[in-house]
């Protein structure tokens, strides 16, 4: 109780027109947080006015949150979601923030209390400002699109790949959530190949949200999509898949705040949103919307053309870029920011810990240069922050943003460039990588982003009619089959197998079906290929496939819980566990080559024949390292 009234007194509450102009009439200088009533005032700032305040100790500043909805002098912020800092002194606004930044606030709010009190003290006149972010915005947006389209690059992309448009909402964006989330995205293995923040006129959501115009919540959607700045993201898996789609509806979980806690407490609605209406973040319900959606927000996304694939034309491709520890811990905010504003698309990204050895792989190339023992010093002196760049001539335009290797030559001939602004005082080595060509991307991407494994089984009761199908679908999603067997399995082994479920009452049926003829064992290997299997197969019960995931597996092929066609590994733990009591200890002391390249594809010949191969497969150094940001799923040890 005693923290609520400090808070209380530190911020006095405004909630009608008679406090408004009381607050007026205040003496000094008053900072107001203008809110919305749905949505609250911002806390994120809180403990740092209440820091200026007690720093300060100065009885001319004041602080106040304002609801909107029921002040007519604040008619016109209403149903504004972005923080909003109005600065008052003797009845006049002198100055408004937008947005919690935290270090401008403060800043704001010394100079302006300085600025008041030379007013009251010296007889110094009072600047007012009117708020200019209120003044024909709509008008100033018809204004500015034409020219921003015609800056606007083509967003040109394989025609093999999928795509689907993602929004994160403007509930999520004012409580500061958005980094946050697209982290999470990243991390769950979406290639982000798009990303603009942006502010829905009232139109705009009308027409995005049409197809609900006839919905009861209708208005209040419309209303609340135009409330403040969201955030809109093209994604696609990071090899390519049709099934992007329901992958990302399955990500982020049901509509239903209530329904998303209950059966997908891992998803990102259930973590974030806080009801139906404000449930954080968009997608896509099948792929014709996705289309429209792509459309609506991204008029020059298009897919490359035969001849673009070929080659023959600029295309999108990737990067890699390495933000050392010295500067990852004090400047990564302000380098990320630089590569967004240069066009680029951070389309995978995560911080790690190297070793000594693995430094030693990862710069093969340069262990017998002076300056080799200060790189290795740096490069293992704390997290690398790994980023995987995307952009038409990314290779190209990467290594002009950086400038030249040695940091001298950087400050005299490129004192713009990114080397020379990051440099540390005596230390001889850059602090930023880029990758010298394309085939040098490709190999250093895949150092830090190795594919992963999953065990698939495709049960007795698909193995008849739908093998040939599913084989075909695994190939068209981008999936590599490394290990291939087909087998029956005894009671032994498929009570092994399933030992998870031991103790559920479906178990001894389980056992029974999976002995009763052959099956297939696969071991998929892609970029987040745990959850994309998952993601393809669809939910474990084929009457919920058939309605949130119609073009699953299991929607398409299964009967019921029991004789559900497929099965898949619930975490890459599980995965590599199950891999090993199938296969056998395959790939556990397995070495990096040179190129890195020696993974082997079954082919689809081989598949048909059913032939089980041992093919040994290198796995990246970078398996072993300390991921700071993937969380493996503890849940269900993989689906019945």
């Amino acid at each position: 109780m005693a923290g609520k009234k400090k808070e209380a007194s530190l911020q006095a509450s405004i909630t009608n027109q008679e406090q408004w102009e009381e607050m007026l009439a205040t003496k000094g200088l008053t900072v107001v947080d203008v809110n919305q009533q749905w949505c609250g005032p911002c806390r994120a700032v809180v403990s740092l006015l209440r820091k200026i305040k007690n720093e300060l100790g100065d009885e001319l500043l004041h602080f106040a949150t304002a609801e909107a909805d029921s002040i007519d002098a604040l008619e016109k912020y209403r149903g504004k979601c972005e923080p909003t800092f109005l600065f008052h002194g003797g009845g006049e606004l002198v100055a408004v923030l937008r947005g919690a930044n935290a270090p401008l606030l403060q800043k704001m709010i010394v100079e302006e209390l300085a600025k008041e009190k030379s007013v009251l003290e010296q007889g110094a006149e009072r600047k007012v400002v009117k708020d200019d972010g209120l003044v024909n915005d709509e008008r100033k947006e018809e204004e500015e699109a034409p020219q921003q389209s015609e800056n606007e690059e083509s967003i040109i992309v394989h025609a093999s790949k999928s795509y689907t448009v993602a929004i994160i909402k403007p509930d999520a964006v004012a409580h500061g959530k958005a980094n946050e989330i697209i982290m999470k995205i990243q991390d769950a293995g979406f290639e982000i190949l798009a990303h603009e923040e942006r502010t829905l006129t009232e139109v705009e959501a009308q027409d995005f949200y049409q197809h609900k115009a006839a919905e009861a919540c209708f208005e209040d959607l419309v209303q609340f999509m135009s409330s403040g700045p969201s955030h809109i993201l093209v994604l696609s898996e990071a090899e390519g898949s049709a099934n992007v789609v329901p992958a990302w509806c399955e990500f982020i979980g049901p509509a239903d705040i209530e329904e998303a806690r209950r059966e997908k407490p891992e998803s990102l609605r259930a973590q974030y949103g806080t009801q139906t209406l404000f449930n954080a973040v968009h997608g896509s319900e099948d792929s014709d919307q996705a289309s429209r959606e792509l459309a609506f927000f991204f008029p020059n996304f298009r897919t490359a053309s035969v001849t673009e694939q070929d080659g023959e034309e600029d295309h999108v491709e990737r990067t890699l870029a390495l933000i050392r520890p010295d500067i990852a811990r004090e400047n990564r905010e302000d380098i990320l920011a630089q590569i967004h504003k240069s066009g680029f698309t951070v389309a995978l990204q995560r911080e790690v810990m190297l070793t000594e050895e693995q430094v030693r792989q990862f710069y093969f190339q340069h262990v017998d240069a002076d300056y080799f023992p200060a790189l290795l010093r740096s490069m293992t002196s704390g997290p690398v922050l790994a980023l995987a760049l995307a952009r038409r001539e990314a290779v190209h335009h990467w290594k002009n943003i950086l400038g030249p290797s040695d940091v001298n030559k950087a400050k005299e001939e490129s004192p713009a460039c990114l080397r020379a602004q990051f440099s540390v005082e005596n230390e001889p080595i850059n602090q930023l990588h880029g990758s010298a060509s394309h085939e040098e991307a490709e190999r250093e991407i895949n150092f830090f982003f190795p594919k992963q494994r999953t065990l698939a089984v495709i049960k007795p009761d698909a193995m008849e009619e739908q093998r040939e199908n599913i084989l075909e679908e695994i190939h068209a999603n981008g999936f590599s089959v490394t290990q291939l067997k087909e087998t029956v399995l005894s009671r032994e082994m498929a009570e092994e197998f399933y030992k998870e479920h031991r103790e559920k009452p479906f178990f001894s049926q389980l056992v029974e079906f999976m002995c009763r003829g052959p099956c297939m064992m696969l071991v998929l290997s892609k970029e987040n290929a745990v959850e994309e299997w998952r993601a393809m197969m669809g939910p474990t019960d084929p009457d919920q496939a058939k309605v949130t995931c119609p073009k699953s597996l299991r929607a398409r092929f299964a009967s019921d819980l029991l004789h559900n066609s497929v099965h898949g590994a619930s975490n890459e733990q599980h995965a590599e566990e199950k891999i090993r009591f199938i296969f056998g200890d395959i790939c556990s002391n397995a070495e990096l080559t040179g190129d890195g390249e020696s993974d082997r594809t079954i082919s689809a010949k081989e598949q048909d024949n059913s032939a089980y191969e041992n093919t040994e497969i290198s796995r990246s150094p970078t398996e072993e390292m300390s991921d700071n940001h993937h969380q493996q799923h503890e849940g269900m040890q993989g689906d019945p």
